[in-house]
């Protein structure tokens, strides 16, 4: 919507491509500036002949898909932008795009994207007047707005599900006051740190994947203690940590006769053999070693995972049903609004007196189409990609946009759209 409200006043056409032309045009609307079109990715020929027609590709592939395209683009000599990380694949086409002065820009949107953007502009601000980096923890979260809260969990879908089952599996790596900490996936909903935003309420934060890399990404090498991680309203983790303790979140091993497998029989097979009552609830309980009408538990009741219904999954792991199950559940309603909140905390030495900067950011959804995780991620590309085509980005390579020429003029036009940060500083 972005990029066609401005297609006609900046003079270009834009081509949206999709798994069918009909799921194209509900996103272009047959707007004047637009060119709607079925492609398969993985039509070699046809990809490339559209890549070659084109003057910068945004991708909003599956992540593993990106290198698809990037390798096209590289050997083309057209400018790639996506909202993902940035991928080991992707990472290697460093030197041959630089080679063909092509910048390939990753983690462009949200989380990633607008995190890095405002964090830089914070830490060159503070060092350009003197300051010594002490600490950076940045936190993120895609919620549901407080009043539109229906479900004891606080949240509902507004990203791509699969992701939100699967996330925080495998090693979360930060650095706190010099010392390097690792937290195992089945510790890492239990080590909380709790945040208060303002005008917005207090959320417990768990760490990501790897903090550590982004020290390189930032130029704060020495920084003793940096922490990257995401947030959920009160309560979440908790429960949803007995999904984990369980097995649910797993998405390895194919559950025999899934199909005809109840969820309450899904949940007693990953039970203890040697569970002694009868009820699956009770053994659940037991399980977690807390009491049967404790929160956690009425939290887990709530979505249907001891109900008799069967999955109706055919070869499905534990993960793809949870997810199927939980789908069903929270759902974003027609007129529910969705809430992005980010926080940044600097703490940092100006003239011997130590001082924490929080900065803070608040969006809400205006409804199931035009949610805030839909805005915060997509301006950010759209505003790169008319600064590619206005020829305001010199950069070749694989890049983040943590440099001035991609920040300064993102977090303006942000800023003009409401998109707003707040900062107090004691």
């Amino acid at each position: 919507n972005y990029l066609l409200k401005h297609a006609a006043s900046d003079n270009y056409l834009l081509t949206v491509a999709d798994l069918s032309q009909e799921l194209a045009v509900q996103k272009t609307g047959n707007h004047p500036h637009s060119v709607a079109m079925a492609l398969d990715i993985n039509n070699d020929e046809y990809r490339r002949k559209i890549i070659e027609a084109s003057d910068i590709v945004i991708s909003l592939l599956p992540p593993a898909l990106h290198i698809v395209a990037a390798g096209d683009c590289v050997s083309l000599k057209k400018p790639m932008v996506t909202a993902s990380y940035i991928s080991p694949a992707i990472e290697a086409l460093n030197e041959s795009a630089v080679n063909n002065g092509v910048l390939l820009l990753n983690e462009c949107g949200l989380d990633p994207g607008i995190d890095h953007m405002s964090a830089m502009e914070i830490f060159h601000r503070l060092l350009e007047n003197g300051a010594e980096l002490t600490s950076f923890k940045s936190y993120t979260g895609g919620l549901i707005a407080p009043e539109y809260v229906d479900n004891l969990w606080g949240y509902k879908f507004t990203w791509n599900p699969k992701n939100v089952i699967l996330a925080g599996q495998g090693t979360a790596k930060y650095i706190e006051n010099g010392r390097y900490h690792y937290i195992p996936y089945n510790r890492l909903f239990r080590q909380l740190e709790t945040i208060e935003i303002e005008n917005a309420g207090k959320f417990e934060g768990y760490a990501n994947r790897d903090s550590l890399a982004y020290r390189k990404h930032y130029k704060i090498d020495h920084i003793p203690t940096l922490l990257r991680g995401t947030l959920r309203h009160e309560g979440f983790c908790k429960a949803w940590d007995a999904f984990v303790q369980l097995g649910l979140t797993d998405d390895n091993c194919i559950i025999e006769n899934s199909e005809t497998l109840s969820y309450k029989e899904l949940v007693q097979s990953f039970l203890p053999s040697d569970t002694k009552s009868n009820s699956v609830e009770q053994s659940m309980s037991d399980f977690l070693h807390c009491e049967i009408d404790s929160k956690e538990m009425l939290m887990l009741k709530s979505t249907g995972i001891f109900d008799d219904k069967k999955t109706g999954l055919k070869n499905a792991t534990a993960a793809m049903i949870l997810q199927h199950l939980l789908e069903q559940k929270w759902v974003l309603k027609k007129d529910d609004k969705d809430m992005i909140v980010m926080v940044h905390l600097v703490d940092y030495l100006q003239s011997g007196k130590a001082h924490r900067l929080t900065s803070s950011l608040v969006v809400k959804g205006n409804d199931q189409v035009q949610t805030a995780m839909a805005k915060t991620v997509g301006y950010p590309l759209g505003i790169v990609a008319r600064l590619l085509l206005k020829g305001k980005i010199s950069l070749t390579g694989v890049h983040l946009p943590t440099h001035k020429d991609i920040y300064i003029p993102v977090l303006r036009e942000l800023d003009s759209m409401g998109i707003t940060f707040s900062e107090k500083t004691i």
